[in-house]
């Protein structure tokens, strides 16, 4: 096995390496900059350490670990049309650097890339990841538009969050995982068990940074603390504060995420208050960490030796305990 860094290392050489200068550039270039920007590339890392979990060489699950980088950062460049966002990365969009067009139509070329990986696989093996990506690309794009439909309700459930952040994040956590299980050819059992391993650790990871975008240190979170707010995004914290609130929290609740001030920081102050008071941040730490041992419970059942089953624990500890 090797460690976080090496596989993110390992996997930017790959990238490195696929690329060739074609024509026309204004839909190749494009690609190429949002692929460089980075990031910590955790799903393909997660492809090539379950690729090693189940005894195959990092090397041959490569392809796999690109087709899953090259469909996220697919999904954050329509996402940041969709959003208007000016930045990515700390760097400027797509769209923001070429034009709203060039992002969409580079965007599908990523697609279909990402697909074009699986090719390098046998018959059975490419069947199986094809069939998992189709899977979870479209429940992707469910989970994109029950974020965009939520926008605009009122009448939100926790259950809904949930299925949200599960389809908008969490399965490709999971496929990726599963893709890694796949190109090994363990058995369907590991291969689901893996996958179930990932869904969970996804499910925490996005609850975790719901909790931090309010709560996390602005030195170290890398956004701005508070987006959510400001953007009156309802989160599982804000969820959970409505159903705990009071008449008068709830009513204060309701209102402040009815405005768009100026100034924004006595509205993020106030919002965190009821959080606290509520107890919908301890309900959040709560679910964060029952998804988590829910992850770790999984690992029991699948067939490794207990020295990697403490790797895969240990990945999802230093997860669970970023401030970033």
């Amino acid at each position: 096995m090797h460690s976080i860094y090496q596989y993110q290392e390992f996997i930017s050489d790959y990238l490195q390496s696929q690329y060739e200068t074609k024509e026309p550039r204004n839909l190749y270039e494009p690609i190429h900059y949002i692929l460089d920007l980075g990031g910590k590339r955790m799903r393909p890392v997660l492809t090539l350490m379950s690729a090693e979990v189940f005894d195959a060489d990092f090397k041959l699950a490569l392809p796999a670990a690109l087709a899953v980088e090259v469909f996220h950062n697919f999904s954050l460049v329509h996402d940041d049309i969709m959003d208007d966002a000016p930045l990515r990365r700390g760097n400027e969009t797509v769209h923001e650097k070429w034009n709203v067009n060039t992002a969409i139509l580079s965007g599908d070329a990523m697609l279909i890339l990402a697909y074009q990986y699986f090719e390098q696989y046998n018959t059975e093996v490419f069947r199986d990841l094809a069939k998992l990506f189709s899977k979870t690309a479209l429940e992707v794009c469910e989970g994109q538009q029950y974020d965009v439909d939520f926008e605009t309700r009122d009448d939100v459930t926790i259950p809904e969050y949930l299925k949200m952040i599960e389809y908008k994040t969490a399965v490709l956590v999971a496929a990726a995982m599963k893709m890694g299980a796949i190109v090994a050819e363990t058995s369907k059992e590991n291969a689901d068990l893996i996958y179930d391993f990932g869904l969970n650790l996804g499910l925490a990871f996005q609850l975790q940074d719901d909790y931090l975008d309010a709560f996390g240190n602005p030195e170290t979170f890398g956004k701005q603390v508070g987006g959510d707010i400001i953007e009156n995004k309802k989160t599982y914290l804000y969820l959970k504060a409505i159903e705990f609130s009071n008449d008068n929290q709830k009513e204060q609740l309701l209102h402040l995420f009815s405005i768009q001030p100026d100034d924004n920081s006595d509205k993020i102050e106030s919002v965190k208050s009821i959080f606290n008071e509520s107890g919908a941040s301890d309900a959040t730490k709560k679910a964060i960490q029952d998804y988590t041992l829910k992850a770790f419970d999984t690992l029991q059942n699948i067939g490794i030796d207990n020295e990697k089953k403490d790797i895969l624990r240990s990945f999802g500890e230093n997860l669970m305990g970023r401030k970033v």
